[in-house]
């Protein structure tokens, strides 16, 4: 009795104290809105893309090997991506110094958005923690003009994720 009291006990605090982390949007979703900070200090929601796709990708930190391949290769792209009717947005924990600082060495031509209180990566179901620290799992979103998911890329390669993005946009355009 003694050991189903206190796995009881014990159950109940790991509830209190893990973070709450929401399920994926999926495809068909609205997408969540937010209202978040660039790496200029301007403020952000998905309505202001409203009419165009948007490339909306989570990444785990600024300046890490990953991230910078990301950002790069999206930065690459940035033409082809604008050309084809879609905008690019990253998002992070990290915040908006942090930001300012990895899109001006980079030099990054898209929003990078500071999520500094977790709360749109929980809304994304990409919150994630790891030996106490808490970031973004590197996931892409690709939502349509109207506000909808259109693609879900999970276990993102920052190197393939723009041209996938790209060769998927092409497709759904074509379907659509």
């Amino acid at each position: 009795m003694r050991r189903v009291s206190c796995l009881l006990v014990l159950t109940l605090l790991c509830a209190l104290v893990a973070p709450a982390f929401a399920a994926t949007p999926q495809v068909g979703d609205a997408a969540p809105t937010f209202r978040l900070q660039d790496q200029h200090g301007h403020w952000h929601a998905p309505a202001d893309f409203h009419g165009h796709w948007l490339v909306l990708y989570f990444y785990p930190k600024d300046f890490t090997p990953g991230c910078t391949t990301e950002v790069c290769t999206f930065r690459d792209d940035i033409a082809k991506l604008r050309k084809a009717g879609a905008e690019v947005a990253g998002i992070s924990l990290d915040d908006v110094k942090s930001h300012a600082g990895f899109a001006a060495k980079y030099h990054v031509p898209f929003p990078l958005l500071a999520d500094a209180d977790r709360s749109v990566a929980t809304e994304y179901g990409v919150l994630t923690e790891h030996l106490g620290m808490h970031y973004a799992k590197r996931t892409t979103f690709l939502i349509d003009p109207q506000g909808k998911i259109a693609k879900v890329y999970v276990d993102v390669d920052p190197e393939k994720n723009s041209a996938q993005v790209m060769n998927d946009l092409a497709a759904l355009k074509a379907a659509g």
